[in-house]
């Protein structure tokens, strides 16, 4: 397998996971970019652009990142916070009246980033089309009862989180939420990525699909734990109601599907244009535009949700609205924040390092929350930052 692209001196053991990505976890066709300090350190590709094709992964090549879009999503509503239009210890129904419907109405801004909600099902799953109106998918979840006293605990809302996060979005702005993130993130920053794909678009976005993992790797298993698969596998959880609240599942290879704007499941993107934009929410990007004060930065990693996640059944650990490292979902340090998405793509920041990651494959495996293709990418970053011989300028030549 060819490896295509650039890495900084002392970011090689980078070039050589991501090879071994393709020779041993099976991987089809996948990109990642390292920024360190506001500097690309690390632009790699290879593979075909499509799970089922054989055309080649381009530069550019733009996939699906499921619910990766959530940190970008999260991100927006910070945003306004620090622009004094949104208040997180305001009640959600502040913004948006009929939120306070069915026992909701003591729920705050905070809880709603921090899947501290209560409503991450809904009684009745919405179509893919009707999923795509957001009207419908607004009124669905305002109208929607919680499972859990609002504030209390906590369990991601894998699919109702485009909903409560976009309407609120809208309702503050006057916008739609892919609008506006257009507007005020992806344009500023220079980055890749779409909430709402634009017909223009199209030809740059691979073909994504299923990817068998290997059964095992270096002897390790890579089969979920009996109670993840046994909730998976319950049509009456709150795991599968959670995932089941777009019914039947979308297909995400949908022209319809990717123009529409669901701020937890469909963001498309480059993976530089996710490490792009993180490296924005840390510091400023090719000594441009830096978006997150560090107060915000400081508030985005404080830790709101911990422990049991009641949908996920795994301990999780979430900020407002960005995962936070731990053993569900290591990201390169303690005090990393992020987002992966299921199966697949995973994108963070690290203040510490200054580094800011993108990873996205056409490949999609079983994992939810630390696919070992992306964890061996990040153990990589880690291993060079130990080193110690990192530089943070492109060496320019191309790697094979």
């Amino acid at each position: 397998m060819d490896v295509n692209g650039t890495v900084a001196e002392g970011f090689e053991p980078v070039r050589e996971a991501f090879a071994a990505n393709f020779a041993l976890l099976g991987e089809r066709g996948a990109a990642v970019a390292v920024y360190r300090d506001g500097h690309r350190v690390v632009d790699l590709w290879a593979g075909t652009r499509d799970v089922d094709g054989a055309a080649p992964w381009e530069p550019g090549t733009a996939q699906i990142v499921r619910s990766a879009t959530k940190g970008v999503a999260a991100a927006a509503l910070l945003l306004l916070h620090q622009r004094g239009e949104l208040d997180l210890d305001a009640p959600v129904g502040a913004y948006w009246p009929e939120y306070k419907a069915a026992g909701k109405e003591r729920t705050l801004v905070r809880h709603l980033l921090a899947h501290r909600a209560g409503v991450p099902v809904l009684d009745r799953p919405l179509t893919p089309a009707e999923a795509a109106d957001p009207d419908l998918g607004a009124a669905a979840v305002a109208a929607q009862a919680p499972v859990w006293e609002p504030g209390t605990d906590h369990g991601y809302h894998a699919q109702t989180y485009s909903w409560l996060t976009g309407e609120l979005i809208r309702r503050i702005t006057g916008r739609p939420a892919g609008a506006w993130i257009a507007d005020e993130i992806a344009g500023p920053v220079g980055a890749d990525l779409w909430l709402g794909l634009p017909e223009s678009e199209h030809a740059r976005v691979g073909r994504v699909g299923p990817a068998e993992a290997p059964e095992a790797v270096g002897g390790l298993k890579t089969r979920p734990k009996r109670a993840v698969a046994e909730a998976y596998a319950d049509p009456d959880s709150l795991t599968r109601r959670a995932f089941a609240a777009i019914t039947p599942l979308p297909d995400e290879n949908d022209a319809a599907y990717r123009a529409a704007a669901l701020p937890a499941s469909n963001g498309i993107a480059t993976a530089d244009g996710l490490a792009r934009f993180y490296a924005s929410l840390i510091g400023d990007v090719d000594g441009g535009i830096r978006l997150f004060t560090p107060e915000t930065g400081a508030l985005a990693r404080t830790e709101q949700s911990a422990g049991p996640d009641r949908v996920l059944v795994v301990g999780t650990r979430f900020g407002l609205g960005h995962m936070l490292h731990g053993a569900a979902s290591p990201l390169l340090s303690p005090g990393s924040f992020g987002h992966p998405g299921r199966g697949g793509a995973l994108a963070f920041a690290d203040p510490e390092t200054g580094i800011a990651f993108g990873y996205v494959t056409n490949g999609f495996r079983k994992s939810v929350t630390a696919d070992p293709r992306a964890q061996a990418l990040v153990r990589a970053v880690r291993a060079a930052l130990a080193q110690g011989r990192t530089h943070g300028v492109m060496d320019g030549a191309v790697t094979r």
